[in-house]
């Protein structure tokens, strides 16, 4: 609060209410009972924990309200401060996060105190998006959630950007996977101008009444948003239809929301390979790293002259770059242990939020948080639907899916494969389970096997059969086509006298015991017995061991959360 709201009651700055609580140790946020409700928003409490009011625990004396140290006021020697330096709440301290078109990642909310929650959730608002989400959301599963920038154009000062009178389209969309062991994250942006099939889908009215908007096919995908009043939950099965992957949960905002989370934080560091004076976004940058908020920041992720090709692809590689560099600054010390960006922070998230129902209260929003806030940001990856221009288009204003590698993306995110080296977690298996791979090793020329693809991508038993035949030395391999069923594991399935071929593959393609499944033999086209090696989901290429650390991608243009690059 600046020196001129000082001792006012209706000007109370909710940062500038921490205090300690004498029960748990921690600072937790509390009304003063001279503030009026008005100050901060949301019902009444009762009990002893309600704002304002201060009980002691059985025995305990609770101390008095403090009162605010004046600036010409000293310190008492050896007296602790009311906020120790860089000391972080062990709880209630929560990185919760969103992004859109102006993509970003909302935020750390250092709020204690069942008012202000309260208040916070009155912020954000809700659509019901029906089946085309989860209905809840779980922490110990993986998750998807799809973040939505519209071009809708809200409050003073957004004249300059998006249609005039647009009712919102989806502008720029990222779809957040989180895997589930929260050891990485693909954030894949999905291309405004991307020729997709709008499925029929149903919306519910402000009546409540539901009504099922029809679909229509190839059409870019930002009409999935807004066009004949489509709302979030068409864009979410929109994304169902073109990649395979459904959707969980969304979080929408427009324009505003970057400049405000800019402006909260105080700025997010970004970088030009060469100085930028864009006339139509008003943009100007010295070369080099500058700071940016506000409407500049909102310059520098809507522009599509400063840099490339001027296309929307290049504008969604600068984007990206923003989002890493502001989620770098969210989690910063600097950030997490100041109340006071805390709180700006948590009122322009969720005052920028729209989201589906499912995760509308301030509680699931800061769980979902907590989750992602697990993951390294060296292993958040960003990368963008692999695509091609349309080749329909003589005049090249749209693209479409690259078959050749997309799909490979999009199979990746289902079965929830890392884009970036990572150390998984061993699993101990059981003792028995443990055994099957230890004993003696058949030569690899030994080594009789039928390969069959079980759910890896199309061509990948023959790929494998490849490189077992002209590299690994198994020469006894031979393609057996595709299993009866898919199945999310790759298994190896051997008679038990085979066990020693079934030891010396297993080392060969990084099995583990538990894909080891001592069973029959089949008998191969000369009558001989022969292995089954079934690729499934989790098959990550020819010759790519399946414990490995890292995995061979399509040649994708991507880049971590970590890295701090310059725009070109």
């Amino acid at each position: 609060m600046d020196a001129q709201g000082r001792g006012r009651a209706d000007d109370v700055d909710p940062a500038d209410q921490w205090v300690l609580n004498p029960r748990t140790g921690e600072y937790e946020l509390r009304l003063s009972p001279s503030a009026p409700e008005s100050s901060v928003p949301g019902p009444r409490t009762e009990g002893p924990r309600a704002a304002g009011r201060r009980t002691a625990a059985p025995g305990r004396e609770v101390p008095p309200q403090r009162r605010r140290r004046t600036e010409s006021e000293a310190p008492v020697p050896g007296r602790r401060g009311r906020r120790p330096e860089k000391k972080k709440s062990r709880g209630k301290r929560a990185l919760l996060w969103t992004g859109g078109s102006m993509a970003f990642v909302v935020l750390v909310a250092g709020v204690g105190g069942y008012v202000y929650l309260k208040h916070l959730e009155g912020n954000v608002s809700t659509t019901d998006v029906g089946t085309a989400g989860s209905s809840s959301f779980k922490k110990d599963e993986a998750f998807n959630i799809l973040i939505i920038g519209t071009d809708k154009r809200t409050g003073e000062g957004n004249e300059g950007y998006g249609d005039k009178g647009s009712v919102g389209h989806a502008d720029t969309n990222i779809l957040l996977h989180v895997s589930e062991d929260r050891s990485n994250a693909t954030a894949l942006s999905i291309p405004r101008d991307l020729i997709v099939d709008i499925p029929d889908c149903e919306t519910t009215q402000e009546d409540g009444t539901k009504k099922v908007i029809p679909g229509t096919s190839g059409v870019r995908f930002n009409q999935s948003l807004g066009d004949h009043g489509r709302d979030a939950g068409c864009t979410m099965r929109t994304v169902a239809e073109t990649t395979g992957i459904k959707p969980d949960h969304f979080m929408m905002a427009d324009f505003n929301a970057v400049k405000t989370l800019t402006s909260a934080v105080g700025g997010v560091d970004v970088c030009v390979e060469h100085a930028v004076d864009d006339p139509k976004s008003h943009l100007k940058l010295p070369a080099g790293e500058s700071t940016v908020k506000g409407e500049q920041a909102l310059a520098f992720v809507r522009t599509r002259h400063a840099f490339g090709n001027e296309g929307d692809l290049d504008r969604i590689k600068v984007q990206q770059q923003f989002l890493g560099s502001l989620m770098r600054k969210m989690s910063s010390s600097d950030t997490l242990t100041s109340p006071t960006k805390l709180v700006k922070l948590a009122e322009a998230a969720t005052e920028a939020l729209t989201v589906d129902s499912a995760i509308g209260k301030v509680g699931t929003l800061k769980d979902m948080a907590l989750e992602l806030k697990k993951v390294p940001p060296k292993n958040i990856t960003f990368t963008t639907v692999p695509v091609i221009d349309n080749p329909a288009e003589k005049v090249k204003a749209t693209v479409v899916v690259n078959e050749a590698k997309g799909p490979q993306v999009f199979e990746m995110i289902k079965n929830d494969i890392s884009f970036t080296e990572v150390k998984k977690k061993e699993k101990k298996e059981k003792a028995a389970v443990a055994a099957r791979l230890k004993g003696e090793k058949s030569e690899p020329g030994e080594v009789r096997v039928r390969v069959m693809n079980g759910g890896a991508p199309t061509g990948s038993a023959q790929e494998e059969l490849a490189y077992l035949q002209t590299q690994a030395g198994v020469s006894k391999s031979e393609n057996a086509g595709n299993a009866p069923a898919d199945l999310a594991k790759t298994t190896l399935e051997y008679a038990p006298d085979q066990a020693d071929q079934a030891r010396a593959l297993a080392e060969i393609l990084g099995l583990s015991g538990a894909a080891m499944k001592p069973g029959e033999s089949v008998t191969n086209a000369q009558g001989l017995p022969t292995m089954t090696l079934t690729l499934g989901k989790d098959f990550k290429g020819a010759g790519v061991k399946l414990d490995a650390k890292s995995i061979e991608t399509p040649d994708l243009d991507k880049s971590t959360a970590d890295q701090k690059q310059c725009a070109s």
